[in-house]
């Protein structure tokens, strides 16, 4: 593995778009657990998030070509991913359940609490989301690679600072004037 992590999923995905099976699997072995998790906490069931995980990569071996380093870290990349198709596999139950009388859904929902993301919540994420990916495209290229590394990736200052070769009050202005710039960005959306 190389000193930066994305370096290696970079180049994975690069593979990927020259149709390298091999390459897919790495890049399925490497990011796989972290994806699951991901949509685990969209959809709340174990077989709808295999579903969406399954997908995530069959979209990732047709889009591998489109990706681009420049607008976002891979794991962000793919994260938006596994979260759109999460949300897709959240709508194609909810369609398959329109079927259910508005009667049946209002007893269910007095007698039974369900625990699975409301629909309304996941839509209101997805823009979110969505919002999150422009105005991390606005931030410079270094700073957005900080600022991801340190939430996708749950890296402390310090740890950042190690890995990147940057001075620690580097990374934490960075970080600072990143979540400013985020902070507004994303209050033009709300």
């Amino acid at each position: 593995m190389s000193l930066y992590p994305d370096d290696e999923l970079m180049e994975l995905i690069d593979r990927v778009a020259l149709r390298d099976e091999c390459a897919l699997k790495a890049l399925y072995d490497l990011t796989s657990s972290k994806l699951y998790g991901l949509s685990m906490r969209v959809v709340g069931k174990n077989e709808w998030a295999e579903d969406a995980l399954q997908e995530t990569f069959l979209q990732v071996w047709r889009s591998a070509g489109d990706y681009r380093a420049s607008l976002s870290p891979p794991m962000a990349w793919l994260g938006l991913i596994v979260r759109s198709r999460s949300l897709d596999c959240l709508r194609l139950r909810s369609a398959e359940r329109s079927h259910l009388t508005d009667e049946f859904d209002d007893a269910m929902s007095d007698s039974i609490e369900g625990n699975s993301p409301n629909p309304m919540d996941t839509t209101l994420a997805s823009q979110q989301a969505w919002a999150l990916h422009q105005c991390l495209a606005k931030l410079e290229s270094r700073q957005r690679e900080v600022v991801s590394l340190a939430y996708l990736r749950d890296l402390s200052h310090n740890e950042l600072a190690e890995q990147l070769s940057l001075p620690l009050g580097t990374v934490k202005t960075w970080i600072r004037r990143g979540l400013d710039q985020l902070r507004t960005c994303m209050g033009r959306f709300a």
